[in-house]
């Protein structure tokens, strides 16, 4: 009831605020084959930038760094990025703010025919982790894993790298597992791998009480402030644009070649996984959690993940839309 109320309320925000005044610009810096602009895609085919009088310019990027670089520049108005960047960049003095935008997280992925069933099993193996040693991911397992007296950075041969690579070298049998970003596990398990377990799975043992939405549309917190009503207006269009691609299938195959879907079957596991981790939880609700999760990254990331402040910073969540 909750998540209908908030749409029916951006979609009333929509058509309220859709002729009583000239569209207004906002810049997004987007990841050229990232899931924002799947929804960018909906948003114009649906002519919800116009409804919302809003002029959406897109700045295509090819990293998630180049984003946060273009928004501190100056050049971008809204990326997509996590909690854990904007309390840090708070910490050092940027006045950065965070609204969620989605809960899907990475998991742990091995093939049909492997001999691990369980987490414990990758003690002794060789495991693919994408993004780094301070890679999000990674760090929840290890934290996950550490509560069972298990420490994977000593007790498997870990091998780093980027996202496609390793997938790859999963597929071609040179590594045993990989933990690896959400929708390069959806493309494995379209191609038969087994979900040993998503990251998300993990989250009630470190102390959240639901599922938490890590990524989120991030802007300058005076440049929000100044622009209250230009923010409502972005977040009730991608709201509706969300609940499109939730409950609409043929909406998936318009968007396919944007996906860069080989196949049916890997559309869908795209499909599927995107829409659980579609944020429908109140952003209160949000932070609390943000906050537990916050410690136990700081604990085992330290400074080189989360800067000089062991707390997530207050000014961390963004407050001031409708609804929430």
């Amino acid at each position: 009831m909750t998540h209908f109320v908030r749409t029916l309320l951006a979609t009333i925000v929509l058509v309220s605020l859709g002729t009583c005044c000239s569209a207004e610009a906002l810049r997004v810096a987007v990841q050229k084959t990232g899931t924002f602009a799947w929804e960018l895609a909906v948003i114009r085919a649906h002519g919800l930038d116009k409804q919302a009088n809003l002029s959406v310019e897109v700045l295509e990027l090819a990293s998630p760094e180049a984003g946060k670089i273009a928004l501190r520049a100056g050049n971008a108005d809204i990326v997509v990025t996590d909690w854990l960047w904007v309390s840090r960049e708070r910490g050092l003095g940027a006045k950065l703010t965070f609204y969620p935008y989605s809960s899907a997280l990475g998991a742990v992925m091995v093939p049909a025919s492997s001999p691990i069933q369980t987490l414990a099993d990758l003690k002794g193996r060789k495991l693919a982790v994408a993004g780094g040693p301070i890679d999000k991911n990674w760090l929840l397992l290890l934290a996950w894993l550490k509560q069972g007296g298990i420490d994977l950075k000593s007790d498997a041969t870990i091998a780093y790298g980027a996202p496609p690579l390793l997938a790859a070298k999963t597929l071609s049998g040179e590594m045993d597992a990989t933990v690896n970003y959400w929708n390069f596990c959806a493309a494995l398990e379209a191609k038969g791998f087994r979900r040993i377990a998503g990251i998300e799975d993990l989250l009630p043992k470190l102390g959240a009480k639901g599922r938490t939405a890590m990524l989120g549309y991030v802007f300058d917190e005076t440049w929000a402030n100044a622009n209250q009503d230009r923010i409502a207006r972005f977040i009730a269009m991608t709201r509706v644009a969300k609940e499109i691609l939730s409950t609409s299938d043929a909406e998936w195959e318009k968007i396919a070649p944007l996906t860069g879907a080989p196949d049916a079957a890997t559309l869908r596991a795209y499909r599927d996984r995107y829409r659980e981790g579609i944020p429908r939880r109140p952003i209160a609700d949000e932070e609390a959690d943000a906050r537990i999760l916050y410690r136990v990254l700081s604990e085992i990331g330290g400074r080189e993940l989360v800067g000089p402040a062991p707390e997530l910073d207050a000014g961390t969540f963004y407050h001031a839309i409708p609804g929430d």
